[in-house]
């Protein structure tokens, strides 16, 4: 699951939302049937034109001024895995609307994370969804650089994604909210004012809802803390994730679902370490580690006794019920 936030795709969010409401309806520009035309959707309604979207957010803005951002957009994109694994569980046509739902939740959590008591769901804010079908090449691809494609072919795969233009101020016109207010509450009257974003928090909350809402099981190469600490993390915390991996690549059916369990929950908050990893693998009783860990010379036996003796301070948060 890829979520990020971005000002626009089309440039300034600084003015109208005109821009970039009519670059999102680029695919029903190819459509001659109106009945064939995919339509914006908020809060329990799946109806809206891309006109009333563009009035509303336009007039949206009390007390901002013409440097303020007006909006954002909210870029939505499962992985083609995931929605391979939708399509199975749901078929074509509910899958749409399994994503619409979804990302109603996503706006859910994005309100929530402002931390402030009058922000409780998506229903506090003014936003609009677009289900897009497709990716295109760009200037910037590998592809269309050295002259496989051209700039604004379809992309190959499953592309389907969600766009969210979200006004910089609430439902009532009177609050503003904006992401970039990323303090996490370290400034207290900053955060009491403007709210406070952790975009981390919010990914990692998005990614959980995905796999709550439709059963998910999501490997540990899948996990937005694999990507974050493989990037960023120290060396200790990249082994811990390197012994996991090999413990899921030797899995089978049987021994999944425990595991699953077990990494559910890793968070990017890191506190336990790999001995405490151990002993929750040991203390559920399964033999996993054990069957892995016979051979005395193999190479997770190795790293595994090197953690145990160094005792890491720092490694993966695990709560396990």
């Amino acid at each position: 699951m890829f979520i990020n936030i971005t000002n626009s795709e089309t440039g300034s969010n600084k003015g109208s939302s005109a821009g970039l409401v009519e670059y999102l309806e680029k695919e029903n520009k190819l459509k001659t049937d109106n009945t064939e035309k995919e339509l914006w959707y908020t809060n329990d309604r799946y109806d809206v034109s891309h006109q009333e979207v563009r009035v509303k957010l336009d007039n949206n803005v009390a007390k901002l001024c013409k440097t303020d951002d007006k909006f954002f957009l909210v870029n939505i994109s499962p992985s083609e895995k995931e929605i391979f694994f939708l399509k199975e569980k749901y078929g074509k046509e509910i899958l749409q609307q399994k994503l619409k739902e979804y990302a109603t939740a996503v706006m859910d959590a994005y309100a929530l994370n402002f931390k402030k008591d009058s922000i409780t769901s998506s229903k506090d804010l003014l936003w609009f969804g677009k289900l897009e079908y497709f990716r295109y090449y760009s200037i910037t691809d590998e592809k269309v650089k050295n002259g496989e494609v051209n700039v604004g072919d379809i992309k190959e795969g499953e592309q389907m994604h969600l766009q969210i233009i979200v006004s910089r101020k609430d439902i009532t016109n009177k609050i503003k909210l904006s992401p970039k207010n990323n303090s996490r509450g370290k400034n207290t009257e900053h955060s009491a004012k403007f709210g406070q974003f952790d975009n981390l928090a919010f990914k990692e909350k998005s990614e959980k809802l995905f796999d709550d809402m439709f059963d998910y099981q999501r490997g540990l190469k899948e996990k937005l803390v694999y990507s974050i600490t493989m990037d960023k993390g120290s060396v200790e915390e990249k082994k811990v994730l390197n012994i996991l991996e090999q413990i899921e690549d030797k899995l089978n059916e049987s021994t999944k679902e425990e595991y699953f369990k077990l990494i559910e929950n890793i968070s990017l908050d890191f506190s336990l370490d790999l001995e405490n990893i151990i002993e929750v693998f040991d203390s559920k009783g399964s033999g996993l580690l054990a069957n892995l860990l016979a051979n005395e010379n193999n190479e997770y036996n190795e790293n595994i006794q090197f953690y145990k003796k160094k005792k890491l301070r720092k490694s993966i948060d695990i709560k396990i019920n």
